[in-house]
């Protein structure tokens, strides 16, 4: 018999409305609901013109995002790119980052590697201009 471990990501529990970022942001976290022993995946939408108000790095975990829907901005240390539909980003442990969406917002998958937990990531509020 196959193993494997099926969820949908929209099943997942939002954990912006924890942290006081819903309905600007919806952030669900599937690691555990996946038994993922050596990644980890996440949905993120941001409303129109929203920006994560903190930027973050990993200890260990290299990122890489998959623009699903929606453009917008991703600041990486002092630089600022623009992301659309489609783009694949990969981001190094070491490189601050986060997203703002543009006017129609923006969907994404981040995908993680190796699973480090949430100990792993260092966020930095403040951290936008």
């Amino acid at each position: 018999m196959a193993v494997y471990t099926l969820r949908n990501l929209k099943d997942v529990e939002d954990q912006a409305p924890k942290f006081g970022l819903s309905p600007s942001l919806e952030a669900r976290f599937a690691r555990n609901e996946l038994d993922l022993e050596n990644s980890a995946i996440s949905y993120q939408r941001l409303a129109p013109g929203f920006r994560v108000p903190f930027g973050h790095k990993h200890a260990t975990q290299e990122e890489l995002y998959v623009i699903l829907n929606g453009s917008g901005h991703l600041k990486l240390d002092d630089e600022i790119v623009n992301v659309r539909q489609w783009d694949a980003i990969r981001v190094p442990k070491e490189t601050m980052r986060n997203f703002e969406a543009g006017p129609e917002g923006l969907e994404l998958i981040a995908f993680g590697a190796p699973n480090s937990g949430p100990q792993d990531a260092e966020p930095t509020p403040g951290w936008w201009p």
